[in-house]
């Protein structure tokens, strides 16, 4: 995820774009503990798509 994406949304679509990448990693957590990942820095990966859109909807 561009950090010039998420400046460029709403702050309506950046709060939905939060609440879906953060149901996204639970799944994707869930399910690793589960059964393993094929590869476990996706885990890491969405943790930080889920922090980058935060930050851009407190900067509006």
């Amino acid at each position: 995820m561009k950090n010039n994406k998420l400046n460029e949304m709403s702050i309506e679509e950046i709060s939905n774009l939060v609440k879906e990448e953060k149901q996204k990693y639970l799944r994707m957590k869930f399910n690793h503990s589960v059964s393993p990942l094929a590869n476990p820095i996706e885990l890491r990966v969405q943790r930080r798509n889920v922090a980058k859109a935060l930050t851009a909807l407190n900067k509006k």
